[in-house]
């Protein structure tokens, strides 16, 4: 039986981190800091072999290990079959007052913090147990202009999640760095720091070892604005900036791009940047918002579902108000809420030919005269590359 009243739920903290020495630091720091926590860790060193390394622990060491399957080699779904009864037996139990979930290296904490916030045990909805103090990655600056420029894959390092987990050490990285609200650092090299501020300018940066991790941790965290900020269709993206040698260009037009020529531009217009992300448009697919996400010279390019421009007024509806509400805001009298929008990040950033080669890549002023039945008429150049929405 509980010994805990119902109304009081059990904080949790999320801690992610590709940097392990660093991961683990925050984890410490955390330990040492709250007053009867518990860290749950889920180890994937032998994902390939269908196998969690599940382990318990209090400031003085693990106190509980075991082995579980990976279901459906998904790690969601081990999270979701095994950490959270373990989250809502710690509630009930009423030992603890703070579960630290730290996640395996290569994770995504997305997804694992839309399964513990929206999941649930024998009927019982996980936000009746426990609540989202925080969602901490840890970084070790130095390491960063460095392993955003390469495209090693996770498995290559034994940091994937799964046996089908094909993302690059670069995108896992710039995915944690991107949906965190703190992140932790230990001092170093300004450049290092400087892609950290342009990358999520709005997360709270603490260093390791002054005592503003604990506090930074536990100020709440809000996970439909954490899915908002990530999500292509709403993302607001970093601002123009330059500083200590890295620089963040926002390249953004209204007229479509052209198909062909922005697939030849990709061989130069990918490596360019560390980081780059945004949405775009085709001249052959006018109704269809695409996300670009390039890290790690690697790009992936998904379908976001229909600029609401291609809608009828009631289907608007059928979009959220924050969508909605962001087409109306920048509405352009032809192209309704199409926009191209990208944004570059770099050490050593060639702004200016980064623009160059993107507005080579737009209609001329003939072909947008032509209008949509000829664009649909261009070569389908991205078909292959196109994910669908996940």
């Amino acid at each position: 039986m509980s010994t805990v009243p119902e109304h009081v739920k059990l904080p949790v903290v999320v801690v992610a981190g590709l940097h392990r020495a660093e991961r683990r630091r925050a984890v410490q720091e955390l330990l040492d800091g709250c007053v009867n926590a518990v860290v749950l860790h889920h180890d994937l060193r032998d994902a390939g072999r269908s196998t969690v390394h599940r382990e318990l622990r209090e400031a003085d060491g693990p106190y509980d290990t075991a082995e579980i399957p990976l279901t459906n080699d998904c790690a969601c779904c081990a999270l979701r079959e095994d950490l959270l009864p373990e989250l809502v037996g710690i509630a009930e139990a009423g030992q603890h007052g703070l579960a630290i979930v730290e996640l395996w290296g290569g994770s995504d904490p997305h997804p694992a913090v839309e399964v513990i916030a929206g999941g649930e045990v024998d009927g019982r909805p996980m936000e009746e147990v426990v609540e989202l103090a925080g969602v901490v990655v840890a970084v070790d600056p130095d390491r960063l202009v460095g392993e955003l420029s390469v495209s090693d894959d996770l498995a290559e390092h034994g940091e994937h999640t799964s046996p089908d987990d094909t993302r690059t050490r670069a995108e896992a990285l710039a995915h944690q760095i991107e949906y965190a609200t703190t992140i932790a650092v230990a001092r170093g090299g300004e450049a290092g720091l400087s892609v950290l501020r342009q990358l999520h300018p709005t997360a709270r940066r603490v260093l390791f070892g002054t005592g503003e991790l604990v506090r930074a941790a536990l100020g709440g965290f809000d996970v439909a604005a954490a899915r908002d900020r990530v999500n292509p269709a709403l993302a607001l993206l970093p601002q123009e900036h330059d500083e200590a040698g890295v620089a963040t260009l926002v390249w953004e037009r209204r007229r479509p791009l052209h198909p062909g020529r922005l697939y030849e531009a990709l061989e130069l217009l990918v490596p360019a940047a560390q980081r780059s992300r945004g949405r775009f448009w085709l001249a052959n697919r006018p109704e269809l918002m695409l996300a670009w996400d390039a890290a790690g010279a690697n790009l992936a390019v998904e379908e976001c579902g229909p600029w609401l421009a291609s809608l009828s007024d009631a289907a608007w509806d059928l979009y959220p108000p924050a969508r909605r509400a962001a087409a109306a805001l920048d509405w352009h009298p032809t192209h309704g809420d199409r926009v191209q929008q990208l944004s570059f990040t770099a050490e050593g950033l060639d702004a200016d030919a980064i623009t160059e080669l993107l507005d080579s890549c737009l209609l001329t002023d003939a072909e947008l005269m032509a209008g949509e039945q000829q664009w649909k008429s261009f070569p389908d150049a991205f078909q292959d590359l196109l994910e669908p929405a996940s």
